[in-house]
Order: structure tokens, then sequence, then C-alpha cells
């Protein structure tokens, strides 16, 4: 028997995706479940990275530490609540449902966006830069994401519209959504915006490491915006393939409006550093950033 179609394009791509479930294991009346895993190992990674970057910044990493509880307390209650927000019309049924985050149903645009008005409240009451904070933030927020949608998968949630190709994910009939009964295979829409955001990982830090080089001419701010720029670009991309999109008035995805502010403000921040050669407004004692790396 002929092996050549063992290392076909499509056999080497191929890989079928089925979760073993949400629940790692159970003991008594705790559950320990997989999303709670991931968004724990993300908060700890996600530290002791953002601790290491800060001191290439001469920011003190102990202040790293107190961000990181603020940001815990506000920004994943704000993604449960933007979730909510505009999935009202299923909670106001469900009231019961409205805590129960284990199930999923949170929004990383919703965590972004109470985390960064939490962050400029922490860069004014601390003195310190708001661009050099988010700056060194952003490489643990991608890395953060990255290991967050792993969690999509074992809840077989956010996933893509039916498909065939090598590489796929199977959804329980149960988690199938109406008028997609009939379909097995999806696309593994978690695992395109994981590979995504950890290319935009690389960029970072390699932005990163650039600026630490002597007479870098990269400016606060950049490292931040150009994140934001091409997390918006990917995550506008997938959000398309899916079948589960939050949508204002039926008629819009949300997380692409969200998108699309992003590319535009990230762009126009980028634009307001390189091109207008402007240093951007900052937060901290009324004062611009103006400092390059």
């Amino acid at each position: 028997m002929s092996n050549l179609g063992l290392y076909s394009p499509d056999s080497l791509l191929a890989f079928l995706f089925t979760s073993p479930g949400s629940i790692i294991f159970q003991v008594g009346f705790l559950t320990f479940r997989w999303y709670g895993l991931l968004i724990a190992s993300a908060v700890l990674i996600g530290v002791n990275l953002s601790q290491y970057l800060a001191k290439q910044r001469d920011i003190d990493p102990s202040l790293i530490q107190k961000l990181t509880i603020w940001l815990v307390v506000t920004a994943i209650p704000c993604a449960r609540l933007y979730y909510v927000i505009f999935e009202w019309s299923e909670y106001a049924r469900n009231p019961g449902d409205i805590l129960a985050i284990w199930k999923g149903g949170i929004a990383i645009h919703g965590a972004i966006i109470g985390g960064l008005v939490t962050t400029i409240v922490f860069a004014r009451w601390h003195r310190i830069s708001f661009w050099k904070l988010v700056d060194v933030v952003a490489p643990s927020l991608i890395l953060g994401q990255a290991i967050g949608r792993w969690g999509n998968f074992f809840n077989s949630e956010a996933f893509g519209a039916p498909t065939n190709l090598p590489w796929k994910l199977y959804i329980p009939i149960q988690q199938r959504p109406p008028g997609f009964e009939g379909f097995e295979y999806f696309h593994p829409t978690f695992l395109y915006e994981s590979l995504w955001n950890l290319a935009v990982l690389c960029l970072l830090l390699t932005l990163f490491a650039r600026a630490a080089k002597p007479n870098s001419r990269i400016k606060d701010g950049t490292i931040f915006l150009v994140y934001l720029v091409t997390y918006s670009i990917g995550r506008f991309w997938i959000e398309g393939l899916r079948t589960d999109s939050l949508m204002l008035l039926n008629l819009l995805r949300i997380a692409q409006v969200i998108s699309l502010t992003g590319i535009v403000v990230g762009g126009m921040g980028l634009i307001w550093l390189y091109w207008l050669k402007r240093p951007l407004p900052d937060v901290n004692t009324n004062r611009t950033s103006t400092t390059e790396i």
C-alpha cells in the first residue's frame, strides 16, 4: 500500500479537535474547571512577564503586582458585564446565570475597556506615565488572550461556521446553535485567535527588545498602539467566521465594530507619534509623554 497519502499537504495539516469537557475534576462540592485554571495561569504568567519588562523600563515591579489586583477586581467583572448586557434577553429569563462565569460568557473587549479605565486611574494615583505602563502590560495582555481562548475550546463555545477543512472542531449536538444541529465540525476559531495572538506577542516583544537598544526611536505608547491595531485586525477577521457573535440591533457584530474602532484609534495614535511627531497626552501630572526608549 502506498504511503504517499500519509504525507500529502492535507494529511499533514489534518487535526480534529474534540473537547474533553469543561471540568478537570471534582472533590466533594468543589468543581475545578479548565476555564478557571486557564485564567489563573494567564494572570500568573502575565504578572511575571510584566514585572520582567517593567525592570527593563525602570518601573518598580511591585507596581505591577498592585496593578494586577486592581485589574482582577475590575477587568473580569467588566468582561462579564459586557457580555451580559449584549445577551440580556437570555439572562433576563435566567437571572441566576448572571454570575455563573464558570459556564463561559466573558468578553475580552469588556475586560480591555474596564482594564484601560482602571489603568488610567492607577497611573494617576501612582504618578506614573500611563503610556509606559500600558507598554509594559500589553505583551502580557495578548499572551493572556492567547491562553484564555483555549477556555472556549474546553467549553465548546465561540466556534466558527461549519467546515470540512482538514483541521476542524467537533461540537456536541447540545452545544450547536439553532439551525446547525446537522453539522458536526466547525472552524476552530479559538485556535485561529490563539495563534494570531501569539504572533502579535512575538511582534510586541521584538519591538520591546529593539526599544532597549541605544538611540532607539521607539516612543512611549508605541507598543500598546501596535497591540491595539494588530489584535483588532485579527479579531475583526476571525469574528466574521463565528456563529455566536454578540450583535447590535441584529445587524452589526459588536466585536467587529469595536475592532474597527481599535484599528482607527491605534492607527491615529501611531500617526500622531511618528508622522505628526507629537507626543501622546499623558493622564499623569497633566503632561505629555515625550520619552523615546
